[in-house]
């Protein structure tokens, strides 16, 4: 189990109030990639809560046929395991999936691809009593479209007040782009409007932050000042937050 300090800088800088961060005891989970990426990238990112009495089993089977859909040709990248770290005062993630695309068309094809909905059907569903799943435009395409291993992501989803407007979502888009500069550590970062509102919860920004590795992420957190003025331009708008910790595991670690 990694150690990680209990006040990330993304939950502090966008929450409003949730629980401590819940620590989940570490699968081995499987990352792959990469297939040629073009000048646009849609992100792709579903959690998941796996029922409390599942056997260990079936969470590595679902694991397991999860990675595997990274042999679809849609997919540019593809990685599924547990996450190391969930906060939100509402909900309680224990796995999540990362995948990126070139397209809406190509995510759709995957999505609608037999292979992705026989996995859903047969090792996610019986097994998991929360999902949910967000989909973005990246602002810009990340590179490499695979991130190493080692490196810690960090999955943030904002819940906006009712009735803001276009300027709103914009100026906080903008805040978001501007932490990399802000913090360093931070290896890429996409952020964008989720464009698949039935399972997102009523979540609708979304960012994805790649670090080199735990160590940058801590460095990161232990910001105070800057996260407080990060968290100062935009509180006014934000309803609710959900922030996933994840590492991409090691060769050493399969």
């Amino acid at each position: 189990m990694l150690c990680m300090r209990a006040r990330p800088f993304l939950t502090s800088t966008f929450s409003i109030t949730f629980s401590p961060p819940k620590r989940i005891p570490r699968l081995r989970p499987r990352t792959f990639s990469v297939k040629p990426t073009m000048s646009s990238t849609v992100e792709h990112i579903v959690l998941f809560k796996v029922k409390s009495d599942t056997d260990q089993s079936k969470v590595n089977t679902m694991i397991n046929n999860l990675n595997g859909l990274i042999s679809l040709d849609p997919v540019l990248h593809l990685t599924s395991g547990p996450v190391i770290r969930t906060g939100s005062s509402l909900f309680s993630f224990t796995h999540m999936l990362h995948s990126r695309y070139n397209s809406k068309d190509d995510l759709a094809a995957y999505s609608e691809h037999p292979d992705h909905m026989s996995v859903v059907k047969e090792s996610v569903l019986p097994i998991c009593e929360d999902l949910m799943a967000v989909d973005w435009v990246a602002d810009q395409s990340p590179s490499p479209v695979a991130p190493p291993p080692g490196s810690a992501i960090r999955i943030t989803f904002l819940k906006l007040k009712e009735n803001l407007g276009e300027e709103v979502k914009n100026e906080i888009l903008g805040v978001i782009k501007g932490i990399k500069e802000s913090f360093g550590g931070i290896d890429q970062l996409t952020c964008g409007e989720n464009f698949s509102p039935a399972r997102a919860k009523g979540f609708s920004i979304a960012s994805i932050a790649v670090f080199k590795g735990v160590k940058e992420m801590e460095e990161a957190d232990s910001n105070e000042e800057l996260v407080k003025l990060q968290k100062e331009k935009i509180k006014d708008y934000i309803e609710g937050v959900i922030v996933v910790d994840y590492v991409v595991p090691s060769a050493s670690s399969l």
